[in-house]
């Protein structure tokens, strides 16, 4: 019963189907938004106007199709994936390599006829055909008036390489569902932070304590004004506050301590510091009016105790200066950094805040999964490698010759055919 029982879950059949079901799941953990707000789920799936008639929030939330590379039966599905590729490895694949390290000899004629190529041969020299076999590079096996050879045993260590890079990729696949974070952080310029906003975790996910603070932030432009790149000059901390770890982070490279990855992904202008007349130093937060595309930031400096006079300050890069409108929206000219402007409102510009986007994750499983993938590689390349044997037997003056290979079968014949020339 038992053995039954393992010989279902090696069979290839059972394999493809709960492959075909991790596919699927996949597909709608691509098309429906992962990791996202309530809120998200209620506006873009509502209960009145269902998607494809029946899917909505509600359901969503239910099944964890908000987070279904987290569910248990989702794991459980890729789990089960895992045993039957063991299993089938196991009670398959090595025994088959066993066997083809063995001697299979021929001992009747009768049994050439299952092979595709065989021949019989007249007035041929036994010890002619047995020397040119040893010198194609056969593991010959020579026994009185038959031969047993093979040659490129390797290539059928190629099936068991992919399943133990199968396995490698899912156990990564899992430790990374269960173990990872991600987290996202808008931290002002010189300010120091704790892991905080997290978006998504697994059960059984420990948010490290390490405090990191943002040195500095600046953006590069290319002749036409546009951004080319901006950056993050970041130090990780030590509980006492000292510096252990600094690194300048930019779109596409991240800083890496410990496992834990910080990528730069956004940036945000927060507030104005200007300079009246008093030599007193006051701060105006900037709001930001523009699109992900366009970004512009203004912010209103009054004139008088009412607030209804003034003027306005509006910042569309981090390049030093900002424009001045007066409150009908008349252009008065730019005001750089440490720039006085001389108007009824004496300002010096001093400083243009920013804060910068950080996210923050951490997947152990990522060593694994690249490590699977390298594997999955190189028993690609040995794949090509291919598995031949050939079988000889002398009955009286008669030489019966046959052959088999596992792929590229039209060279096999080639050199079958030289062998068997006299």
């Amino acid at each position: 019963m038992k053995q039954r029982f393992f010989r279902s879950l090696a069979d290839l059949r059972f394999a493809i189907a709960i492959l075909l079901i991790i596919a699927s799941v996949s597909i709608i953990g691509t098309v429906i938004e992962q990791d996202q707000s309530i809120e998200t789920y209620k506006i873009n799936y509502p209960l009145t106007n269902r998607v494809f008639g029946f899917l909505s929030w509600d359901i969503i939330l239910k099944f964890g199709l908000d987070h279904v590379y987290k569910t248990w039966w989702f794991i459980s599905c890729i789990i089960l994936f895992g045993i039957s590729l063991l299993t089938c490895t196991i009670l398959q694949q090595l025994p088959a390599l066993k066997i083809s390290r063995r001697c299979q000899f021929f001992r009747t004629p009768q049994q050439f006829q299952r092979l595709k190529i065989s021949t019989q041969l007249n007035n041929f020299k036994f010890s002619k055909l047995l020397a040119k076999i040893k010198q194609t590079q056969y593991s010959v096996f020579h026994q009185k008036n038959i031969i047993y050879a093979y040659k490129g045993l390797i290539g059928r260590i190629a099936p068991i390489i992919v399943h133990f890079s199968m396995i490698l990729i899912l156990i990564g696949t899992i430790l990374g569902s269960i173990n990872g974070f991600k987290a996202q952080e808008i931290i002002p310029k010189t300010e120091t932070f704790h892991i905080q906003n997290i978006l998504s975790n697994g059960q059984i996910t420990l948010i490290p304590k390490v405090s990191t603070r943002v040195n500095d932030f600046w953006i590069t432009y290319t002749k036409q004004t546009t951004i080319n790149q901006f950056y993050s000059d970041i130090s990780i901390l030590n509980i006492d506050g000292n510096e252990i770890d600094r690194k300048t982070i930019y779109v596409n490279s991240p800083a890496k301590y410990r496992g834990i990855n910080y990528y730069q992904t956004d940036w945000n202008l927060i507030g104005l510091r200007l300079q009246n007349k008093d030599n007193l130093i006051q701060q105006y937060p900037l709001i930001n009016f523009g699109n992900t595309q366009n970004k512009v930031w203004i912010t209103w400096i009054p004139k008088t105790v009412t607030l209804d006079e003034g003027v306005i300050l509006l910042v569309d890069n981090l390049q030093g200066y900002c424009s001045i409108y007066n409150e009908f929206g008349q252009f008065l000219g730019n005001l750089e950094l440490n720039e006085e402007y001389q108007t009824d409102i004496p300002l010096t510009l001093v400083d243009i805040l920013s804060s910068t986007g950080l996210q923050i994750k951490t997947d152990p499983g990522i060593p694994l999964i690249y490590t699977g993938f390298l594997f999955l590689m190189i028993s690609t390349l040995i794949s090509y490698i291919t598995y031949s044997q050939i079988w000889v037997i002398q009955n009286q003056k008669k030489l019966f010759v046959g052959g088999t290979t596992t792929r590229a079968t039209y060279d096999f014949e080639i050199e079958f055919f030289k062998l068997i020339k006299i």
